[in-house]
């Protein structure tokens, strides 16, 4: 059972109370910003109107469907992305020539904004959800594949060497040997990889509007109903942290806190770098 300690709850409570006070701030501002005139009419409309726009959409039995739908292709998305990312990632990392060959073009790519590629994937996979799920895994790709480069890179010799020593197969090797040593950096930019394909499915969902979160969105926008956009830029905010929530949960209790930190910080630094083109 865990001990109480009074300076540890003496600073939960002052973040606590920095926090709500952060929102109270945040809405009187919002409110002053609404009715001082100094923007367009109906721009910034009042905090009341957005909560009855966000209580509208969630009653609305249509938001449910687009909703599953933008998680749908962003699960997918990020599921496929990843999964090709992960082996690609080891085998960078066994083969050092490939390595020096290939990683400067994928680090170029990935730092290029994935929308530019948006009109060739609707002409490969069309204008239904397929194209929505190959942008999610395209944005997804690239911080996974970067950071489990770098990860292996910084996996101590003496795991390799003790994993040889027992003649592991190549399955061992890569369940036993490579994916706990790389647990940590992996976990990371998996949470980086599931924000990037939201991301991407968003921008092809307003590109193409035929359904989804951000087809509501850019509806909304065209109708001029402002409060409604900023209620649906709140749920798509409330989707996208749950999601990556399940992943910080995973993470936590993964058992790999502080056995990677080096490893980790160069994976970081390489999802960063992939995460800017998204």
């Amino acid at each position: 059972m865990r001990k109480f300690n009074p300076k540890h709850h003496a600073l939960h409570l002052q973040v606590l109370w920095i926090r709500m006070w952060t929102i109270i701030a945040f809405v009187a501002a919002w409110e002053f910003a609404a009715r001082s005139g100094l923007f367009y009419e109906g721009v910034i409309p009042p905090a009341w109107a957005v909560i009855v726009a966000l209580v509208q959409e969630l009653t609305a039995p249509d938001f449910y469907v687009d909703l599953g739908l933008t998680v749908f292709a962003a699960t997918a998305g990020f599921a496929i992305g990843s999964l090709i990312a992960l082996v690609l990632g080891i085998l960078l990392g066994l083969r050092p020539f490939g390595r020096r060959v290939f990683e400067p073009f994928v680090t170029a790519i990935g730092g290029t904004p994935k929308v530019i590629f948006l009109p060739i994937i609707f002409l490969v996979f069309g204008l239904g959800i397929e194209s929505k799920i190959a942008k999610g895994a395209l944005s997804a790709f690239f911080p996974v594949v970067l950071s489990t480069t770098s990860a292996f890179v910084q996996i101590p010799k003496i795991f390799l060497l003790t994993g040889r020593s027992f003649n592991l197969s190549t399955w061992q090797m890569v369940s036993k040997v490579y994916l706990p040593a790389m647990a940590d950096p992996v976990l990371t930019s998996l949470r980086l990889a599931m924000s990037m394909s939201i991301i991407g499915v968003l921008s092809a969902e307003i590109a193409n509007p035929q359904g989804g979160l951000g087809f509501r969105l850019i509806r909304y926008a065209d109708q001029f109903r402002m409060a409604s956009v900023y209620a649906d830029a709140i749920l798509i905010f409330a989707t996208a942290a749950l999601m990556n929530l399940a992943l910080s949960w995973l993470r936590r209790f993964s058992g790999s806190g502080g056995r990677m930190k080096t490893a980790a910080r160069a994976a970081d630094k390489a999802a960063l770098v992939a995460s800017s083109g998204a």
